[in-house]
């Protein structure tokens, strides 16, 4: 079964498939966005991941908060907050699928929900199509352009160009994660006591019947009184992108989340009535697939702050590694003032002509992966590609062409920054 044919097909709706579909359509391309969920949203509204992650820093002169992702992402941030769908930088993912909605919709983004991507047609290093699985079958989509933004580089691996998983030598990914939400916690218990929790679940976790390797865990405040979100759960030496082994740590993960309530309505003041409300629908990932691109990116060039030529996103979100094999985070936080760039060329896998790759799963190596994965970057990172691919179909040129400058004028028009 044959469908319609687009200037760009935006495969995945994460934050980085809606920056892409978003800048692709608004710089006049015919876009098309396919999710294989009902909503858009991406790991928030499927992972349960909350909240923004700092993607901001401080100007050593002024002391102004200056920050990096901006453009699409800041114009998703102020509509959640005009919805009062934010409290600090927690959000409500319902209000987020529904404000997507309403920004694909007025650019004139056409979306395909409840399919995922199952082949891809290649002539040399040309796609001509990406099939998806739904409740019509098997629908052919074509396009001259696509973008990549499944997470895990569905689509790049599918199309046969090369990529890695997870770090050099025995291929283990960071690990994954089960997030959820508890109902009927005292706020204002919850508020004193916060500080404390981390370090009497370490306490606990020294006696050694915590069957959980996560020794940091994370319980963040969300907009609903008295509800608590957990990232906290750690499924470790499992491959994301194994269906056997994934199905292995979402049963672990649910293990795990029982662990910690119990653990909290016993040791933690405020939980003793709590209760669980919800798991996310699919276990987190942090680390996948990275595609091997035109430029690999490296965690030295983070640290070193380059601004690369071929510039088109900015963070300063630490490099943050959960350990691979079991308990423990290693970071490395950049100087206050202090941002690296991310270059188009990651963005592009490694001779591609017509295909590029924006969110967690672009070309770096395991340690800058751990800086860019975030959502503030991510969605930046997907506007970039959108406006590429709005400039190529326009000029009729391969990826790899695209006319920098013209790139970086565009995305600094439309309230992106790029250092």
């Amino acid at each position: 079964m044959s469908n319609k044919t687009y200037d760009v097909i935006v495969l995945g709706g994460g934050l980085a498939g809606c920056g892409a579909a978003l800048a692709a359509a608004r710089n006049g391309a015919k876009t098309l966005l396919v999710e294989r969920i009902n909503a858009l949203g991406g790991a928030p509204c499927t992972m349960g991941v909350n909240p923004f992650m700092p993607y901001k820093t401080r100007d050593p002169e002024t002391g102004e908060m200056i920050p990096l992702s901006r453009g699409i992402f800041a114009e998703l941030e102020n509509n959640l907050r005009e919805a009062g769908a934010m409290y600090h930088n927690t959000f409500n993912a319902e209000w987020m699928k529904i404000i997507l909605n309403r920004m694909m919709l007025e650019s004139g983004v056409e979306l395909l929900f409840n399919s995922v991507a199952v082949s891809a047609k290649r002539e040399g290093n040309r796609i001509t199509s990406v099939t998806v699985s739904n409740k019509s079958g098997l629908v052919e989509l074509e396009a001259s352009y696509f973008i990549d933004c499944t997470g895990d580089a569905d689509v790049a691996f599918l199309a046969g160009f090369p990529y890695r998983l997870g770090r050099p030598g025995d291929q283990l990914c960071q690990p994954m994660t089960l997030c959820f939400q508890i109902c009927n916690v005292d706020q204002e218990v919850f508020n004193k006591c916060q500080p404390n929790i981390i370090p009497i679940w370490q306490a606990e976790h020294a006696k050694g019947y915590i069957k959980n390797p996560m020794t940091e865990i994370m319980v963040f405040h969300t907009p609903i009184p008295g509800v608590v979100q957990l990232n906290a759960t750690r499924i470790v030496k499992k491959n994301p992108t194994d269906c056997w082994e994934v199905t292995q740590a979402d049963i672990i993960a649910r293990e795990q989340i029982v662990e910690l309530y119990d653990f909290l309505r016993k040791f933690i003041p405020g939980f003793e009535n709590c209760q669980i409300i919800s798991s996310a629908l699919q276990t987190g990932v942090r680390e996948s697939r990275m595609i091997d691109g035109e430029h690999i990116l490296s965690a030295e060039e983070l640290k070193d702050c380059i601004k690369f030529e071929d510039r088109i996103a900015a963070g300063n979100y630490d490099i943050d590694i959960h350990n691979p094999e079991g308990s423990g985070t290693s970071h490395y936080f950049f100087p206050q003032g202090a941002y690296y760039t991310i270059p188009y060329r990651s963005l592009i896998p490694k001779d591609a002509e017509n295909l590029l790759v924006a969110g967690r799963c672009i070309s770096t190596t395991h340690e800058a992966q751990a800086s860019i994965r975030i959502l503030p970057i991510v969605c930046t990172l997907g506007e970039a590609a959108g406006t590429a691919a709005a400039i190529a179909c326009k000029a009729n040129c391969n990826v790899k062409d695209v006319d920098i400058p013209t790139l970086q004028d565009t995305l600094t028009q439309a309230g992106a920054f790029i250092g």
